[in-house]
């Protein structure tokens, strides 16, 4: 289903998408390719939403900050100095965080209006990037494609092709509250916040960071840390980190989290291709939402890989095609 959700202030028409199927509804705006809803049954069948969100297109243009639902890029986190080299060329960026570049400059894919075109049991949003934009190189064709399994999963798959050599590292900053959020303007934390969830995470290894957020060193052993989640434990706060999952990059989704809510009973599974998890506690989410509302777990590669040859490569060339998946499942216990 297809409805006007708004309109820009220069005229352009922002619509909303609903999807449903196996129990799940999803709906998805074509502004910032935002995922506003995601309703799933608690243990005693009772549907709720449990993404962050707001009731309008007034909220999301009032506070872009938080990225709440939506589409991140060219390049997902942070890029140290906004500027990074590739093959003898130093590409300087909009620096949108302090000195630093973060989820793809001022006027990233959550600022822009996608074309947007149904697909079997789902979405296919495209959009093309202009040769240097937010000072990117190459023209990047993008094009990512939300759809419902037959288990009610919300699958996310990321296709990308550029005319030029670029970094490409996209994600969903989607805001996870299992004990059911709402969405509208004003609404804070809704049921007080996720810090009560317990999440599991299969990763052995974390990515300290500086002051500024950046990667700062080697990556480093989560053993006797209070970054260990590799047994479910509550989520807490003070979190904004980039974990490298043990699997490292794979062709096919692989199970690397779950996130459970004692109090409703839900549980969500995260799988996916890309090689790391950014956990944000939403700490610093700001009005009109209270710190903490939500938590997001956001797959992709590594924060300032360009400008670190250790890390997986994050470079796109002419004649390759980008790719990524991330499947988020829903159950009960």
């Amino acid at each position: 289903m297809n409805e006007l959700f708004g309109t820009l202030s220069d005229g352009t028409p922002v619509h909303r998408w609903t999807l449903e199927r196996a129990g799940t509804r999803v709906r998805v705006l074509s502004y910032g390719g935002i995922v506003q809803t995601v309703e799933v049954p608690d243990r005693e069948g009772r549907s709720g939403n449990v993404v962050l969100g707001f009731s309008g297109l007034d909220g999301y243009l009032a506070h872009p900050e938080p990225y709440l639902g939506a589409l991140i890029g060219r390049y997902a986190n942070r890029i140290a100095g906004a500027r990074f080299p590739l093959d003898g060329r130093v590409h300087t960026l909009a620096a949108n965080d302090g000195p630093n570049s973060l989820h793809g400059g001022e006027r990233g894919f959550d600022k822009r209006v996608w074309d947007v075109a149904p697909v079997p049991h789902g979405l296919r949003l495209t959009l093309v990037c202009a040769d240097g934009e937010e000072g990117f190189p190459g023209r990047l064709e993008m094009a990512v494609t939300y759809t419902l399994d037959e288990r009610g999963a919300l699958g996310i798959a990321y296709e990308a092709v550029t005319e030029a050599p670029t970094v490409v590292n996209p994600t969903n900053h989607s805001y996870w509250n299992l004990a059911g959020t709402g969405s509208g303007a004003g609404v804070r934390s809704g049921s007080g916040g996720a810090g009560g969830h317990e999440l599991r995470l299969a990763a052995s290894r974390f990515t300290p960071v500086d002051a500024d957020l950046v990667p700062a060193g080697d990556h480093r052993d989560v053993t006797g840390t209070r970054f260990d989640f590799r047994e479910a434990r509550r989520t807490g706060s003070g979190y904004d980190h980039n974990y490298v999952l043990d699997k490292g990059v794979t062709s096919t989704p692989v199970e690397v989290a779950e996130l459970y809510e004692p109090g409703s009973g839900r549980v969500l599974t995260v799988a996916t291709t890309e090689p790391g998890m950014q956990v944000y506690t939403a700490d610093h989410i700001g009005e009109p939402f209270a710190p903490g509302a939500g938590i997001a777990l956001e797959t992709q590669h590594f924060p300032d890989s360009p400008n670190r040859p250790d890390f997986p490569s994050t470079v796109l060339r002419p004649g390759g095609t980008f790719r990524s998946e991330t499947v988020y499942g829903f159950a009960v216990r």
